[in-house]
Formats: C-alpha cells, structure tokens, sequence
C-alpha cells in the first residue's frame, strides 16, 4: 500500500534540489512516512501501470515548478524502443522520427535544440553535432522517471528555452525489498528483408539488481541491457523541382530527378548501469552512478538515381501532362536516359561514459550541503559508403532507358515506367555511370584531365565524419532551513562546467581499382560478391542488383582519394567549441498564506558567465589546392536569469500555478565554429570591403526569452486530475544567416604575402537578432472511469491537447517560422488494467513543421515536415496480478507500434506534390515478457 502525500520535508529538499529522487523512489519512501503525514489521505492499493500514473501525477502535483513526470512503469511498459517514444506522450510534448524512431523530443513548439537533457540533473553530452539530444540513444529499460521541467527554478542545471528534460536512475536505498527482473522481448518488422542481406527480427534483453546491505546503509542498483532493434524503410527521394513551360508558355513543376531506396537497418545497442548509494548516518548520504552505451546503427541501402528533367534524357510535350489545377507536370516521359545504380552502406558506432559523484550533508537542523561532481563524453564515428553502377562509364555511354513517371495526386512520391533489366549483371556493372568526379586532383591521379574521361573516374563515395564531445561539472549548494511565515528555506549555490566538442569531417573519392586511361571501362561484380537483387516495385522500378560493397571495399576493389585536396567544404566542417560557464545561484522557497490560502513556491535568480572559443581552420583555394591555416577566436559573455515559481492551494484538490523566467538557449556549436573560407579582392566591394569571409561565426551568443505560465490543476481522485494552461514567452536574440563586419588586422592577402592596409571584411554566416512571440494554451486530463461507476475500475483515459502560436521576425523584420514548431499537439492513451489483464492503445499527433533532417554530407537541412498521427497498442498479462502465486513475478505482452503505418514525409515548396521525402516504415511488433523475484 502506498500513501502519495509527501512530508513537508521532502516537498522543501526537492524544491531545494538537494535531494533527487526519480518518482518511483519518490513514492517508495513516502510509503515509510505515513505516520509523519501532516494529515490524513488515502491509501491507494493499486499496481502496475495505474500506479506509475498515480505516482507520475503526484510528482507533478508537488513540484515547486510546472513539471510533467514519468515513472518506470510509464517508461518499461508502453511499447517503446527508446524514452523519446515515451517523453513524446506528455502534455505539449512531441518527437520528430530518425530512421522510424522517434528522436528529437520538442517541447510547447520549440525544436530539440532549443532545449536541455540532463542526466540525475546532470547536462549531458550529444552524439549529434550539436545540443540536441538524439533520445534513441538511451534504452527505456533502464530508467526509473523522467521529469520535464516546462518552468524553471534557479537550481535547474540545464538551460533551455523550453524547457528542461531530466532522465533519472533508480535510488536503491529507497526501495522496500530487493529487485531481480529479467526482461526479453522478440521483435519484427512487417516488412519482409527489403535487402538480402538483411534481418527483419531482433532481440532485447535486460538485467537488473537492486539491494541494500549493512542495516539499509549500503544500497546497489545494476542494470545491463542489450537490444538488437530492426528497421525498414521504402522511401521516396527527390532531387528537386525545376520549373518547365509548355507550349502556352505557362509555368509548370516538374520532376528534376529522385533517389528512391529501400533501406535496412539493425541498432545494436550494449547499456551497462550503476548505482551506489551509501548512507553511514542519518545525516550523512552519497551517490555515485555510471552509465556506459555502446551503440551501432547499421544501414544497408539499396536504390536508382533516376535523373529526369535534369539528365541526359529528351522530354517531349507529347509526352507530359501539364495539370493546370496543381501547376504541376504530372506525368512525363523521358528518352535516352541514364541511371545510377547505388548499393550503400552507413555504419554509425558512439560510445557514450558518463560518472557522477552526489555528497549531502546535513550540518544540523538549520544548514545542509551538497557536493555534485560529473564527467560525460561521447565519441562518435560514421562511416557512409556509396558504391555506383550502371550500363556505361561517364555521360552519354552505355545503354540508355526511356523512364517514364507519374503522379497518382497524393504526396507519396512517383511511379515509375522502364524498359530495362536493372537485376542484370551483364548489363549493370561498378562504375559511375554520370560524370560527377569534378575533382582536379582525381582527373590528375589518373591522368584523364584533357581526354575524353575527364571527370568520369567518381565511382563512389566515402563521407566519414567524426564528433567528440566531453562535459565536466562541479556543483556546490547550501541551504538554510528559516523559521518564519513567508520562506521556509534559501539555497545558495555555484556551479562550474567546461565542455569541448570536435567534429572532425573528410571525404573521399572512391574509383575501381582497375580503372585507367588504358582501362576505362566498367568492372562486372565479381561472382562471390553478388547478393541477388532488391526489389523496388514500390516505386515501379522492379528488381535491381544488390552486391556486398562492403566486402569489395575490404578486399581492395576501390581506391580512395581525399576530397580535400581541391575541395574546401570539409574544412568548414572540421572544428572545435570549448566554453566555459560559471554560474551562481540562490533560491528562497516560499512557504506562507495569503488571504487563507496556502501558497508554496519559489524565488530564485541565476547568474551565468560564459567563456567560449573555437579553433578551426581558415582557407583559401588558389590554382585549386586548398591552403589552410589554423585559426583561433573567443568570446564572453554573461546573462541574469530570475525565475519565481508560485502555487497557491484553493483547497485540498485544486491549484493555481504562475510562473516567470527568463531563459536562454546556446548558439548551435556548428553554428559557432571558427572554420571561414577567407577570400582578399584588391578592389573593394559595394561595402567597402576587400576581405570576404564565410563560415562560422565564434562570436554567437544564446538566444533569450521571457516566458510566463499559468496553469489551473484539480485532482478530482486519487488517480484522476485535469489542467488547463496558458503559456506567453517574448523571444529575441534568434539566430539567422546574415552578415557582420570582422577585423583581420594583421592578416596577410594570401596572394601576395602583404599584409593590406584595410583590415576590415565581410563576413556571413549566422548571427543574432530578430525577436517575436510564442503563446498557447494545453488542456490535460486523467480520467479513470471508476468516478463513474465502481463496475468500470480498471478503465481510463489520459489526454492532453496543445495548441501554439507564434508572432515572429528576422534581423530583416521578415516573418519567420520557429523550427519545431507544430501548432496543434495530441496524445490520448486509453488502458485497462485490473486482475492482471492490461490492455492499452495510444495516440500521438502533431500538425506540420519545419525540421531538421540530414542533408548531402551528413549537413543538417532545414524542411517542411508533413503533421503526422502515430497509433501503438498493447496487450499484456500478469500472472502475480491474476492469482497465480506460483507465476508470482512472471508478466508477457504483445506490443506493436506505428499501427497504421503512418509515413515519414516532408515537401520541397508550397505545392504538395512536390514530395521530398515519402518514408514508409511499415509496422513493428514485439512479444516479450518479464520475471521479477
């Protein structure tokens, strides 16, 4: 039996920060203090999932700020691969999918990088290139609660205009007996093996340990999970949209090319989990904790490069349909064209570490202390392999098609029409059958530059990008317990970090070893590497050849041949970001009345000094080499945050919550990079300026907002409530490419080797200013249907509505459209749950938005994401639950997600026809089961 009402003690060392507790400890040691209740409440007996609700509502109802909570149940029993799956189900909250998985978690309409994730309160490094948490790296399995902070306090860590999401660790002291649980689950995609080299089934696995020792001094928590997760994907690519005429000269979108696929991918993931807690006396308490993540996300793609409009092929206007009501070409023929024939293979490896040490102490009654030390760092590789085929080497060789296309009026991509056999070995051979190898210092290699092959020895690419990012923090708090009608305690505190992200990018050419001048043509795939084929019906292309790329690589069938010899993108690419960040903080906890009516909260201000830099490099392509030189800026600067949180209880179920802060989100480290391409003109330009500099720009500093929040909450039941919420942030300081003036004093013309009497240049990149507003309201409910009838317990509903707005402008007083930002939120979770049958089906929608998603060369690209409505369900049975004391411990589900197959899809312009991205994951299904002792 559980009792919800925490001691006034507890609510003043969680509002402090001084003491961290994930929900699920929350409630187990709340289960110890009944006697030390202030008054009486209701004893709940209840377990499983409608627990974790009643303890995830009470986290919610009790904190000092406005929160939206998890608790392990929430986390370990809805069908989810990652915690994104679960975070995406809170009121306000949404995920954008990677690779079918949700990923990138926004809050109240503000994309992921606008943002904080800390880890036990901790901030947390990224296998991203920049601050956004990519979720899917951390396992559901071994988390005890989540807590999202929508409002901050001066104690928070994490900085984030909208928020902050904290992931938390079981406490084994807080635990009434010990744990051992094993999970297995079986998992599958609805799709068959799209590739033959390919699984459609894996497997997860989890072992957990949770004890206390030495008269509950000394507790242990361990868990080990591993996850071998399969995903599969028919997609839909285009290049872009070029605009035609026909004969009426009327203007007209056609196809300029696609690159459709079908990929397979396998997320190998290894998490090892620590907890040690050690507790010699009452007032004396420590906590160390370790998580270690080995991660591998596989990908194996296979596809045509159909160049249309902008290939080798005629169209003729007899040929095409000219659709005047969608000013859109909507079928065409091409004749006499050439496709690539792609066989890829991506390969992401991140190993993530992170330690944090908590010492508290408490002096006497009056004064305690905290001591909190953490180390992160993730490494991360990618290896991206793209292998070309086809008919003949280089433009305008080898057997050409006439393709044609059409479009069925929806967004899903095109069909497509052939007349050749693309399974054919004898008719698709290795090489680049289109002359895109431009490099200068590929056509010298191979002594092509004037001949007839110039430009064609570019039969693959190798993009092998590289980040580390490594995060130290120190914490020191104090907190004075006060005796008096308006604050019941003050936290004074400082805190130290230093973080320092690389990113390290190159390139290579990649061409068939036996290729030459004597030898120019196409190489027939050796027998031992031929797969058989992967079938494209789905875009009416049929069966293609699929081959082992990895193992002709391996085997020395490519030579590689850096791009960065002549090509200066992947200097801009390669940097490194430090800062620096001080902060100190106080926060007094409100606790008085006012008019008879209890009011809690907090009052607190945060001042945050930064130092950053960034080393990279700066370079010049002459006579087309590209020289470099290292280059080194910083920059500082510093922002007062208050914030006051406030809760006055109208009676004992009904809350009015206020709050006001100001906050910040950083610059994107990419965005902050010192990498420039610098160029000198003896003649000035229209500015005045002989320098030209693009690239980073070091000098970023965050963006602001002053946010308020109003929520009215009624906890009508022990396991029901409702809210309604306003919310108003003012935003400025948004970051935009522009220009802005640089001084490079002392800098030499790298033509002539002087140093030019005008210092000044132009530089563009990003920088700050614009500024706007965001508002909206969110409407959530718990409704369990026993305040119906009694006959109807086990039955409920969770529900939550969001809707935003937004009022922006850039540096150039143009509108603007927030990333992230979707203007209606919904989820709804409908359950069962009594005599051990669970019974649960859930729903999470956002409407369209702009985001991000990889590019050429893994750069981040900016879209127009379609809103999208997600439908995941699951059955399960707990044997314990239902009576069957010798199973006591023993539960199994049936779990499946993305039930209707909805797709993944984002435009290219205002015409929805003209589909980008048309990503059809299909359905995945888990059975699985758990054994706790």
């Amino acid at each position: 039996m559980l009792n919800f009402k925490p001691s006034k003690l507890t609510v003043a060392l969680l509002s402090s920060g001084l003491l961290s507790m994930s929900s699920i400890a929350f409630a187990a040691e709340d289960a110890t203090t009944t006697e030390q209740a202030d008054e009486e409440v209701e004893v709940i007996e209840v377990t499983g999932f409608r627990r974790s609700l009643i303890e995830s509502m009470n986290v919610k109802r009790y904190s000092s700020s406005v929160v939206e909570a998890l608790s392990a149940e929430d986390i370990g029993k809805l069908p989810d691969s990652s915690i994104a799956e679960s975070i995406a189900r809170l009121p306000g909250l949404t995920a954008q999918r990677l690779d079918g998985r949700a990923s990138k978690v926004s809050i109240r309409g503000f994309g992921e990088n606008e943002s904080a994730t800390t880890f036990n309160g901790r901030e947390q490094v990224s296998i991203g290139d920049n601050r956004g948490v990519e979720f899917d790296l951390y396992p559901s399995e071994i988390m005890s609660g989540v807590t999202v902070y929508k409002t901050p306090d001066a104690t928070i860590e994490g900085e984030g205009i909208a928020g902050v999401v904290d992931l938390q660790t079981v406490r084994p002291l807080s635990l009434n007996d010990r744990v051992i649980q094993f999970n297995g689950t079986y998992e599958e995609t609805s799709f068959d093996e799209l590739n033959p080299d390919a699984d459609n089934n894996g497997f997860r696995g989890t072992f957990s340990y949770m004890d206390k020792f030495a008269d509950d001094t000394v507790g242990v928590a361990i868990a080990i999970s591993t996850m071998s997760s399969p995903n599969q994907e028919k997609r839909w690519n285009a290049w872009g949209y070029p605009e035609v005429s026909n004969d009426s000269g009327e203007s007209f979108s056609i196809l300029g090319g696609a690159k459709p696929f079908v990929r397979s991918s396998m997320l190998e993931r290894d998490t090892v989990m620590g907890v040690l807690e050690f507790a010699p006396t009452d007032d004396l308490h420590f906590t160390f904790d370790a998580l270690y993540i080995d991660y591998r996300d596989e990908k194996i793609l296979r596809g045509i490069e159909v160049p249309f409009a902008w290939g080798q092929g005629s169209i003729s206007a007899d040929n095409a349909t000219f659709d005047p009501e969608t000013g859109f070409v909507t079928s065409a023929l091409t004749e006499g064209q050439r496709v690539v024939v792609r066989n890829d293979y991506e390969e992401k490896e991140a190993e993530l570490t992170s330690f944090g040490f908590n010492g508290e102490y408490d002096v006497n009654d009056n004064w305690s202390l905290e001591f909190d030390a953490s180390y992160s760092k993730v490494e991360r590789q990618i290896w991206s392999l793209e292998s070309y085929a086809g008919t003949g080497r280089g433009d305008s060789r080898g057997v050409a098609d006439n393709i044609g296309y059409t479009f069925d009026g929806g967004n899903t991509g095109a069909q497509f029409s052939h007349e050749l056999d693309y399974s054919d070995f004898n008719l698709i051979q290795l090489g680049g059958p289109l002359s895109w190898g431009w490099s200068s210092a590929l056509n010298e290699k191979y002594g092509i530059t004037g001949t007839e092959y110039e430009n064609q020895a570019q039969d693959g690419f190798l993009n092998t990008p590289s980040i580390d990012d490594e995060l130290t923090a120190l914490k020191f708090a104090a907190t004075q317990a006060l005796d008096n009608e308006y604050v019941s305690a003050i936290t004074y505190g400082v805190s130290y970090k230093e973080r320092e992200k690389t990113k390290f990018s190159d390139g290579d050419y990649m061409t068939v070893s036996s290729f030459s001048l004597e030898n120019p043509g196409m190489l027939s795939v050796p027998e031992e590497y031929r797969l058989g084929s992967a079938n494209l019906d789905f875009i009416g292309m049929g069966d293609m050849i699929a081959y082992d790329v990895r193992g002709l690589m391996k085997d020395g069938y490519y030579d590689l041949l850096s791009e960065k010899l002549t090509g200066a993108q992947h200097q801009t690419k390669s940097w490194t970001v430090k800062e620096e960040i001080l902060a100190l903080f106080v926060k007094a906890d409100i606790d008085m009345e006012v008019g008879g009516y209890p009011l809690t909260g907090n009052v607190g201000v945060r001042y945050v000094q930064t130092d950053q830099s960034s080393q990279g490099s700066a370079f010049n392509p002459a006579d087309g080499v590209v020289a470099t030189s290292p280059t080194d800026i910083s920059h500082d600067y510093s922002h007062l945050l208050p914030s006051l949180n406030l809760s006055l209880a109208i009676d004992d179920s009904q809350t009015i919550r206020f709050g006001a802060a100001k906050t910040i989100s950083r610059a994107q480290q990419s965005d902050m990079n010192a990498s420039v391409q610098t160029t000198y003109s003896e003649i000035p330009n229209n500015e005045g300026y002989n320098w030209t500099v693009s690239g980073g720009n070091p000098e970023l500093e965050p963006k602001e907002a002053f946010g308020l929040d109003l929520t009215y909450s009624n906890y009508y039941s022990a396991e029901g409530y409702f809210s309604v919420a306003l919310f108003h942030k003012d935003l400025s300081q948004w970051i935009f490419n522009g220009t802005y003036e640089i001084d490079l004093t002392g800098v030499a013309d790298p033509i002539s080797g002087e140093i030019p009497e005008n210092p000044k240049g132009s530089g563009s990149g990003q920088v700050n200013g614009g500024d706007g507003s965001l508002w909206g309201y969110e409407l959530s409910v718990a409704l369990p249907f026993n305040v119906f009838s009694d006959s109807l317990d086990g039955f409920g509903l969770i529900a939550s509505y969001t809707g935003v707005e937004s009022d922006f402008k850039d540096q150039n007083g143009n509108d603007y459209e927030l990333p992230g930002l979707s203007e209606n939120i919904a989820n709804v979770t409908a359950y069962y749950e009594k005599h051990g049958l669970q019974i649960r089906a859930s729903m999470r929608h956002r409407g369209d938005f702009k985001g991000d998603v990889y590019g050429i060369g893994f750069d981040s690209q900016q879209v127009d994401i379609l809103g999208e409505t997600i439908i995941d369900a699951q059955i399960g049975y707990d044997f314990g639950e239902a009576g069957f004391k010798s199973l006591e411990g023993l539960s199994i589900f049936l779990q499946a997600y993305n039930l209707t197959e909805e797709p993944f899809t984002t435009l290219s312009g205002d015409n929805s026809l003209q589909v980008r991205d048309y990503q059809d994951y299909g359905r995945t299904y888990l059975l699985g089961f758990s054994y706790k002792l």
